[in-house]
This record gives structure tokens, C-alpha cells and sequence, in this order.
């Protein structure tokens, strides 16, 4: 029996907005996959970090993309704050479930997010010969991600921060933005 009337692709369909959660088994299995099948290809700690960096560059590609239909109404931000805001909050929330612990301005060009337990870093055990590797090197990715298709390109890097009176360090994601983002940002009279 054939249906009668239009036929919907799933292309046509609209985006669900309510949530969607992963469950956090499944995730953190697929991360240690994604890490281990990127250190089978790597020949130092810093390639392999550099090779999560960019896997995560093409979900922060992404998440922008999906949330600023979502959220934004396909509205672009122009203002760095404006974005930083929205990656602190929104993308945050989205990935995490959870605000950044803090957002911070180090210079007119540098600027720190910081959280306390990323969960890219909460199931990976990493083994001794890797000692200094750190797995939000993937979460840098999906900053820069989103930093790079929103027009505002930065070197963005993932390093441990040690917390007075705690036993687990902070992660922070350090952003550099580029002199052609601050000569923007000057024009528009921040």
C-alpha cells in the first residue's frame, strides 16, 4: 500500500530543540577510542594533542552552526566578547551540561576559560609514558572551532593550572586572537 500525499525527507524535517542528551557511558567510551586511535598515529604527546585539537575543530565547526540556528536565529556575532560569552554559556551548556567555571581576559588579545573537571579528562586514565597529556586538547579544538568559522581566528591550547588546597589542577583553554580581530574590534569601538 502506498501512502498518498508529500513525502518529508529527514532533510526537510526541522531541528528538535528540546534536549538531547548522550549518555555518559557511551561518550566516554567513544573519546577513549577516538584518543586511542589517534595515539596509534602519533609519535609524541604534543602530535597526538595536536591531532585531538583537530577532530575537535570540525564539532566546534558544527555546534556553531546548529546553535546559532537554534539559539540565534542564524544572528552572527561581530563583538569578542559577544562570542566568548556565547562559547562560555552556550556552547558550554550544550557539550557539558554546565556554564565554564570562569572566563578571563589576560591581555586585550589573550583570554582564559577555565573549568575545574572537564569531562574529556574525568574517564581518560592516562598511562605514565603519556604522563603530561592532556585530553581537552580536543576541547581546544571545539573552541577554535567555533572561533575560526565565527571569523575570529586565535591559537587556541589546553594546559593544566594547579588549584591552592586541591588535589586536581584546573584546565584552562588559552586563546590568542589574532592582530586582524583586534584591529576589527578597535574599529567597531569596543
Amino acid at each position: 500500500m502506498q501512502r498518498k500525499g508529500p513525502q518529508i525527507s529527514s532533510v526537510d524535517r526541522p531541528l528538535p530543540k528540546g534536549k538531547s542528551e548522550v549518555s555518559l557511558s557511551a561518550f566516554a567510551f567513544l573519546f577513549s577510542e577516538i584518543v586511542q586511535y589517534h595515539r596509534t598515529r602519533a609519535s609524541s604527546i604534543a602530535e597526538l594533542e595536536r591531532r585531538l585539537e583537530d577532530a575537535g575543530t570540525g564539532v566546534g565547526v558544527r555546534m556553531l552552526e546548529i546553535l546559532s540556528y537554534r539559539e540565534k536565529g542564524n544572528r552572527r556575532e561581530i563583538r569578542l566578547q559577544g562570542i566568548l560569552q556565547f562559547i562560555n554559556t552556550n556552547i558550554w551548556r550544550c557539550l557539558f551540561g554546565k556554564v565554564a567555571d570562569s572566563l578571563e581576559v589576560y591581555n586585550d588579545d589573550e583570554y582564559v576559560i577555565s573549568d575545574r573537571s572537564p569531562l574529556v579528562n574525568r574517564f581518560i586514565s592516562v598511562p605514565k609514558d603519556l604522563g603530561d597529556l592532556n585530553c581537552a586538547a580536543f576541547v581546544a579544538g571545539i573552541i577554535k572551532g567555533v572561533l575560526d568559522i565565527a571569523g575570529f581566528p586565535a591559537e587556541v591550547s589546553a594546559y593544566y593550572a594547579p588549584v591552592e588546597g586541591q588535589i586536581h589542577p584546573r584546565t584552562n583553554f588559552f586563546m590568542k586572537f589574532s592582530p586582524e580581530v583586534l584591529d576589527r574590534e578597535a574599529r567597531l569601538g569596543t
